[in-house]
């Protein structure tokens, strides 16, 4: 019987747009079964709840995806069982006002998690070259649409932007992560969501630095898997007030399962 390896993957509203994307490319570059640990969402923070619309999430470092890898993912002997991890969509916090070191101080403690658990260890940087690229009338646009409580002016969330990315660099010379970037035309007028084919281009990075093996056909995601992995929800949620508990894992499928929180 094939050993199972687990895949956590940190982040937020790029996670959740990308993985039906994900999983797909999992499957095809993975010599073995897999179970994903998913702490993702729009808008979601890494040390504080968050809420978009009605629905509210809790943190990433307090949700229960901890609970669940302490139970569900003991280490064990060997490079096939070292999970692989991935941190990413670093920077909502910034646009909730939460200052920069204690946003690095959030990030470093999930690293060190991660790292507890013998984990390889998979970093995105911030988007400096496309945040570069935005002029106060369409940063005013953007806030408007997914952070109107934002507190930064354009100025400040660039130096503030700046300065957690170089603070992203010690991190994962600390815990001897991979660091990869995000150019500038990954971009659209959107300048904090990649266009969706730079999303497949992100996840084949990020399998690349997980050493899977190359797929033997470019893997896509069927509209039927975008759909399912669309109306499955967290463990834990508040929805237009009431509390929300889903049953994990929400999928199982050919050697692939995914818990999300």
């Amino acid at each position: 019987m094939a050993v199972s390896r687990a895949v956590i993957v940190l982040g937020a509203s790029n996670v959740s747009r990308g993985l039906a994307r994900l999983l797909t490319t999992v499957r095809a570059r993975s010599s073995q079964p897999a179970d994903l640990f998913v702490a993702a969402g729009h808008g979601r923070s890494y040390g504080a709840n968050s809420r978009v619309w009605m629905r509210r999430l809790p943190s990433i470092l307090w949700c229960g995806l901890w609970r669940a890898l302490d139970r569900d993912c003991a280490p064990g002997p060997g490079a096939d069982r070292r999970p692989h991890s991935l941190i990413t969509d670093v920077g909502n916090d910034l646009l909730y006002g939460f200052p920069v070191d204690q946003v690095a101080d959030w990030v470093r403690e999930a690293a060190r998690r991660l790292a507890a658990r013998e984990a390889r260890i998979v970093m995105t940087r911030l988007p400096l070259a496309s945040l570069d690229g935005v002029g106060w009338i369409r940063y005013r646009l953007l806030r408007t649409l997914y952070v109107p409580g934002c507190p930064l002016s354009l100025d400040e969330l660039k130096t503030a932007a700046s300065r957690l990315d170089a603070a992203l660099g010690e991190i994962a010379a600390e815990f001897n992560a991979t660091l990869i970037e995000q150019p500038g035309d990954w971009y659209g007028l959107d300048a904090i969501h990649p266009q969706r084919s730079s999303l497949e281009t992100l996840w084949r990075g990020v399998c690349d630095a997980w050493e899977l093996p190359a797929a033997t056909a470019r893997p896509r995601a069927s509209y039927l898997e975008w759909a399912a992995i669309g109306r499955r929800a967290a463990e834990v949620r508040m929805l237009a007030g009431r509390m929300r508990y889903t049953r994990q894992p929400v999928v199982e499928r050919d050697g692939l399962r995914v818990s999300m929180y």
